[in-house]
Protein backbone atom coordinates (compact mmCIF):
# COMPACT_ATOMS: atom_id res chain seq x y z
CA UNK A 1 0.00 0.00 0.00
CA UNK A 2 1.40 3.45 -0.92
CA UNK A 3 2.57 5.43 2.15
CA UNK A 4 0.13 8.32 1.51
CA UNK A 5 -2.84 5.95 1.30
CA UNK A 6 -1.68 4.04 4.38
CA UNK A 7 -1.35 7.22 6.43
CA UNK A 8 -4.72 8.50 5.20
CA UNK A 9 -6.40 5.25 6.21
CA UNK A 10 -4.62 5.38 9.58
CA UNK A 11 -5.88 8.92 10.26
CA UNK A 12 -9.38 8.01 9.05
CA UNK A 13 -9.52 5.18 11.58
CA UNK A 14 -8.31 7.51 14.33
CA UNK A 15 -11.06 9.93 13.28
CA UNK A 16 -13.62 7.14 13.63
CA UNK A 17 -12.54 6.66 17.23
CA UNK A 18 -12.74 10.39 17.92
CA UNK A 19 -16.16 10.79 16.30
CA UNK A 20 -17.50 7.79 18.17
CA UNK A 21 -16.31 9.31 21.44
CA UNK A 22 -17.74 12.75 20.66
CA UNK A 23 -21.26 11.37 20.40
CA UNK A 24 -21.13 9.66 23.80
CA UNK A 25 -22.08 11.82 26.81
CA UNK A 26 -19.16 11.69 29.24
CA UNK A 27 -16.44 10.73 26.73
CA UNK A 28 -14.33 13.43 25.07
CA UNK A 29 -13.09 13.27 21.50
CA UNK A 30 -10.12 15.31 22.69
CA UNK A 31 -9.23 12.48 25.06
CA UNK A 32 -9.24 10.04 22.14
CA UNK A 33 -7.09 12.47 20.11
CA UNK A 34 -4.54 12.29 22.91
CA UNK A 35 -4.80 8.50 23.05
CA UNK A 36 -4.20 8.07 19.30
CA UNK A 37 -1.38 10.63 19.24
CA UNK A 38 -2.74 13.47 17.09
CA UNK A 39 -3.87 16.04 19.67
CA UNK A 40 -1.23 18.76 19.29
CA UNK A 41 -1.15 18.40 15.49
CA UNK A 42 -4.93 18.60 15.31
CA UNK A 43 -5.12 21.78 17.39
CA UNK A 44 -2.35 23.40 15.31
CA UNK A 45 -4.08 22.40 12.05
CA UNK A 46 -7.41 23.84 13.19
CA UNK A 47 -5.68 27.04 14.32
CA UNK A 48 -4.02 27.47 10.91
CA UNK A 49 -7.35 26.81 9.19
CA UNK A 50 -8.95 29.54 11.31
CA UNK A 51 -6.11 31.90 10.33
CA UNK A 52 -6.90 31.18 6.69
CA UNK A 53 -10.55 32.04 7.28
CA UNK A 54 -9.61 35.29 9.03
CA UNK A 55 -7.35 36.22 6.12
CA UNK A 56 -10.21 35.67 3.68
CA UNK A 57 -12.61 37.76 5.79
CA UNK A 58 -10.06 40.59 5.97
CA UNK A 59 -9.36 40.35 2.20
CA UNK A 60 -5.72 39.71 3.04
CA UNK A 61 -4.81 37.31 0.25
CA UNK A 62 -1.16 36.91 1.24
CA UNK A 63 -1.98 36.01 4.87
CA UNK A 64 -4.74 33.66 3.74
CA UNK A 65 -2.39 31.90 1.30
CA UNK A 66 0.35 31.55 3.92
CA UNK A 67 -2.12 30.06 6.40
CA UNK A 68 -3.54 27.70 3.74
CA UNK A 69 -0.07 26.34 3.05
CA UNK A 70 0.57 25.62 6.73
CA UNK A 71 -2.66 23.67 7.31
CA UNK A 72 -1.84 19.99 7.90
CA UNK A 73 -4.22 18.69 5.24
CA UNK A 74 -2.71 15.18 5.29
CA UNK A 75 -3.98 14.89 8.85
CA UNK A 76 -7.07 17.08 8.78
CA UNK A 77 -8.92 15.68 5.75
CA UNK A 78 -8.86 11.93 6.56
CA UNK A 79 -9.25 12.58 10.29
CA UNK A 80 -12.22 14.85 9.63
CA UNK A 81 -13.73 12.27 7.29
CA UNK A 82 -13.49 9.63 10.01
CA UNK A 83 -15.03 11.93 12.61
CA UNK A 84 -18.00 12.84 10.39
CA UNK A 85 -18.54 9.20 9.41
CA UNK A 86 -18.52 8.08 13.04
CA UNK A 87 -20.92 10.88 14.04
CA UNK A 88 -23.42 9.90 11.34
CA UNK A 89 -23.25 6.19 12.12
CA UNK A 90 -22.98 6.62 15.88
CA UNK A 91 -26.05 8.87 15.98
CA UNK A 92 -28.09 5.79 15.00
CA UNK A 93 -26.50 3.11 17.18
CA UNK A 94 -24.61 4.42 20.21
CA UNK A 95 -27.57 6.11 21.99
CA UNK A 96 -29.46 2.80 21.69
CA UNK A 97 -26.62 0.90 23.36
CA UNK A 98 -26.43 3.55 26.07
CA UNK A 99 -30.18 3.19 26.66
CA UNK A 100 -30.14 -0.64 26.77
CA UNK A 101 -26.93 -1.17 28.73
CA UNK A 102 -26.24 2.12 30.57
CA UNK A 103 -24.18 0.72 33.44
CA UNK A 104 -22.13 -1.59 31.26
CA UNK A 105 -21.34 1.15 28.75
CA UNK A 106 -20.48 3.60 31.51
CA UNK A 107 -18.16 1.03 33.06
CA UNK A 108 -16.40 0.49 29.73
CA UNK A 109 -16.00 4.21 29.12
CA UNK A 110 -14.81 4.79 32.69
CA UNK A 111 -11.94 2.37 32.12
CA UNK A 112 -11.11 3.88 28.73
CA UNK A 113 -10.96 7.45 30.01
CA UNK A 114 -9.20 6.61 33.31
CA UNK A 115 -6.32 4.98 31.43
CA UNK A 116 -5.97 8.06 29.21
CA UNK A 117 -4.62 9.98 32.23
CA UNK A 118 -1.23 8.46 31.41
CA UNK A 119 -1.06 10.33 28.11
CA UNK A 120 -0.80 13.99 29.17
CA UNK A 121 1.30 12.84 32.14
CA UNK A 122 3.86 11.32 29.75
CA UNK A 123 3.97 14.52 27.68
CA UNK A 124 5.03 16.71 30.59
CA UNK A 125 8.74 17.46 30.78
CA UNK A 126 8.62 17.85 34.56
CA UNK A 127 6.08 17.86 37.38
CA UNK A 128 6.20 20.79 39.81
CA UNK A 129 4.01 21.96 42.68
CA UNK A 130 2.34 24.72 40.58
CA UNK A 131 1.45 22.16 37.91
CA UNK A 132 -0.07 19.92 40.59
CA UNK A 133 -2.15 22.89 41.74
CA UNK A 134 -3.35 23.50 38.18
CA UNK A 135 -4.34 19.84 37.85
CA UNK A 136 -6.27 19.88 41.13
CA UNK A 137 -8.09 23.10 40.19
CA UNK A 138 -9.04 21.72 36.77
CA UNK A 139 -10.24 18.47 38.37
CA UNK A 140 -12.50 20.36 40.78
CA UNK A 141 -13.93 22.44 37.90
CA UNK A 142 -14.60 19.37 35.75
CA UNK A 143 -16.15 17.50 38.69
CA UNK A 144 -18.52 20.43 39.25
CA UNK A 145 -19.41 20.84 35.57
CA UNK A 146 -20.21 17.16 35.08
CA UNK A 147 -22.51 17.30 38.11
CA UNK A 148 -24.70 20.06 36.69
CA UNK A 149 -28.37 19.12 36.30
CA UNK A 150 -29.39 18.32 32.74
CA UNK A 151 -32.11 20.24 30.95
CA UNK A 152 -34.67 18.71 28.61
CA UNK A 153 -35.77 20.81 25.63
CA UNK A 154 -37.82 19.17 22.87
CA UNK A 155 -37.71 22.05 20.37
CA UNK A 156 -34.81 24.45 21.09
CA UNK A 157 -34.69 27.81 19.33
CA UNK A 158 -32.05 28.36 16.67
CA UNK A 159 -30.23 30.98 18.77
CA UNK A 160 -29.96 28.44 21.59
CA UNK A 161 -28.72 25.82 19.11
CA UNK A 162 -26.02 28.23 17.86
CA UNK A 163 -24.83 29.15 21.35
CA UNK A 164 -24.90 25.58 22.66
CA UNK A 165 -22.92 24.33 19.67
CA UNK A 166 -20.30 27.05 20.18
CA UNK A 167 -19.83 25.98 23.81
CA UNK A 168 -19.94 22.23 23.19
CA UNK A 169 -17.41 22.25 20.35
CA UNK A 170 -14.84 23.76 22.71
CA UNK A 171 -15.36 20.81 25.04
CA UNK A 172 -15.07 18.35 22.17
CA UNK A 173 -11.41 19.29 21.64
CA UNK A 174 -10.65 19.42 25.36
CA UNK A 175 -9.66 16.03 26.82
CA UNK A 176 -11.83 15.17 29.79
CA UNK A 177 -14.71 17.50 28.96
CA UNK A 178 -17.41 15.82 26.88
CA UNK A 179 -19.08 17.96 24.25
CA UNK A 180 -21.97 15.52 24.05
CA UNK A 181 -22.41 15.75 27.82
CA UNK A 182 -22.51 19.55 27.63
CA UNK A 183 -25.15 19.28 24.91
CA UNK A 184 -27.16 17.21 27.39
CA UNK A 185 -26.62 19.78 30.14
CA UNK A 186 -27.72 22.54 27.73
CA UNK A 187 -30.74 20.50 26.71
CA UNK A 188 -30.12 19.93 23.00
CA UNK A 189 -28.39 16.51 22.84
CA UNK A 190 -31.46 14.49 21.86
CA UNK A 191 -32.87 17.15 19.49
CA UNK A 192 -29.48 17.32 17.75
CA UNK A 193 -29.36 13.56 17.18
CA UNK A 194 -32.94 13.68 15.90
CA UNK A 195 -32.03 16.54 13.55
CA UNK A 196 -29.15 14.50 12.11
CA UNK A 197 -31.25 11.36 11.72
CA UNK A 198 -34.21 13.19 10.15
CA UNK A 199 -32.07 15.57 8.06
CA UNK A 200 -33.35 18.88 9.48
CA UNK A 201 -30.97 20.98 7.39
CA UNK A 202 -31.76 24.38 8.94
CA UNK A 203 -31.05 23.04 12.43
CA UNK A 204 -27.89 21.29 11.20
CA UNK A 205 -26.64 24.42 9.40
CA UNK A 206 -27.14 26.61 12.49
CA UNK A 207 -25.42 24.00 14.67
CA UNK A 208 -22.44 23.82 12.29
CA UNK A 209 -22.22 27.63 12.21
CA UNK A 210 -22.19 27.81 16.01
CA UNK A 211 -19.62 25.03 16.23
CA UNK A 212 -17.43 26.78 13.67
CA UNK A 213 -17.59 30.08 15.58
CA UNK A 214 -16.72 28.43 18.89
CA UNK A 215 -13.96 26.30 17.39
CA UNK A 216 -12.45 29.27 15.57
CA UNK A 217 -12.00 31.25 18.78
CA UNK A 218 -11.06 28.45 21.14
CA UNK A 219 -8.60 26.64 18.86
CA UNK A 220 -6.42 29.75 18.59
CA UNK A 221 -6.33 30.10 22.38
CA UNK A 222 -5.58 26.42 22.91
CA UNK A 223 -2.89 26.37 20.22
CA UNK A 224 -1.15 29.31 21.90
CA UNK A 225 -1.34 27.59 25.29
CA UNK A 226 0.16 24.38 23.90
CA UNK A 227 3.01 26.29 22.24
CA UNK A 228 3.89 28.63 25.11
CA UNK A 229 2.66 26.82 28.25
CA UNK A 230 2.79 23.18 27.22
CA UNK A 231 3.37 21.53 30.61
CA UNK A 232 0.84 23.75 32.40
CA UNK A 233 -1.73 22.92 29.71
CA UNK A 234 -1.00 19.20 30.06
CA UNK A 235 -1.44 19.51 33.84
CA UNK A 236 -4.82 21.15 33.29
CA UNK A 237 -5.81 18.36 30.89
CA UNK A 238 -4.90 15.76 33.52
CA UNK A 239 -7.19 17.50 35.98
CA UNK A 240 -10.03 17.83 33.47
CA UNK A 241 -9.90 14.14 32.61
CA UNK A 242 -9.74 13.09 36.28
CA UNK A 243 -12.60 15.34 37.36
CA UNK A 244 -14.79 14.35 34.42
CA UNK A 245 -14.67 10.69 35.47
CA UNK A 246 -17.65 11.59 37.66
CA UNK A 247 -19.87 11.62 34.55
CA UNK A 248 -18.91 8.01 33.80
CA UNK A 249 -19.56 6.46 37.22
CA UNK A 250 -22.04 3.65 36.41
CA UNK A 251 -24.10 3.89 39.61
CA UNK A 252 -26.00 7.15 40.06
CA UNK A 253 -29.46 8.26 41.09
CA UNK A 254 -31.91 9.83 38.65
CA UNK A 255 -30.66 13.31 39.59
CA UNK A 256 -27.01 12.34 38.98
CA UNK A 257 -25.96 11.78 42.61
CA UNK A 258 -23.10 9.29 42.94
CA UNK A 259 -23.78 6.13 44.92
CA UNK A 260 -22.52 2.59 45.49
CA UNK A 261 -24.11 -0.29 43.54
CA UNK A 262 -27.62 -1.05 44.74
CA UNK A 263 -29.12 -4.51 45.14
CA UNK A 264 -29.58 -6.07 41.72
CA UNK A 265 -27.14 -3.77 39.91
CA UNK A 266 -24.56 -5.56 37.75
CA UNK A 267 -21.12 -5.40 39.32
CA UNK A 268 -18.87 -8.14 37.94
CA UNK A 269 -19.68 -7.52 34.27
CA UNK A 270 -19.37 -3.74 34.68
CA UNK A 271 -16.02 -4.16 36.44
CA UNK A 272 -14.81 -6.54 33.73
CA UNK A 273 -15.71 -4.07 30.98
CA UNK A 274 -14.02 -1.26 32.89
CA UNK A 275 -10.83 -3.30 33.23
CA UNK A 276 -11.06 -4.25 29.55
CA UNK A 277 -11.33 -0.59 28.54
CA UNK A 278 -8.44 0.37 30.83
CA UNK A 279 -6.26 -2.42 29.45
CA UNK A 280 -7.06 -1.48 25.85
CA UNK A 281 -6.00 2.14 26.30
CA UNK A 282 -2.97 1.16 28.38
CA UNK A 283 -1.92 -1.12 25.52
CA UNK A 284 -2.38 1.74 23.03
CA UNK A 285 -0.29 4.05 25.23
CA UNK A 286 2.44 1.42 25.52
CA UNK A 287 2.39 0.82 21.76
CA UNK A 288 2.52 4.53 20.98
CA UNK A 289 5.42 5.11 23.38
CA UNK A 290 7.36 2.20 21.92
CA UNK A 291 6.68 3.43 18.38
CA UNK A 292 7.96 6.91 19.18
CA UNK A 293 11.14 5.49 20.69
CA UNK A 294 11.75 3.35 17.65
CA UNK A 295 11.17 6.20 15.17
CA UNK A 296 11.91 9.37 17.12
CA UNK A 297 12.12 11.64 14.07
CA UNK A 298 8.75 10.69 12.58
CA UNK A 299 5.47 12.48 13.27
CA UNK A 300 2.52 10.11 13.42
Amino acid sequence: MPPLLRHSLDYFLRGLLMGGADIIPGVSGGTIALIVGVYERLIAAISHLVSFGLGVVRFDGEAALDAWRTVDWRLLLPLGGGIVTALLVGARFIPGLMARYPMHMQGLFLGLVAASLFIPWQRMARVTLPFVGIAVGAAVAAFFLTGLPQLQVSQPGLLRVFGSAAVAICAMILPGVSGAFLLEVLGIYTPTLEAVNTQQWTYIAVFIAGAGAGLGLFSKILDALLRHYHDATMAALIGLIAGALRALWPYTTTDGTLQWPASGDPIGSVLALGLLGFAAVAALVWWGTRRQRQVPSSIT
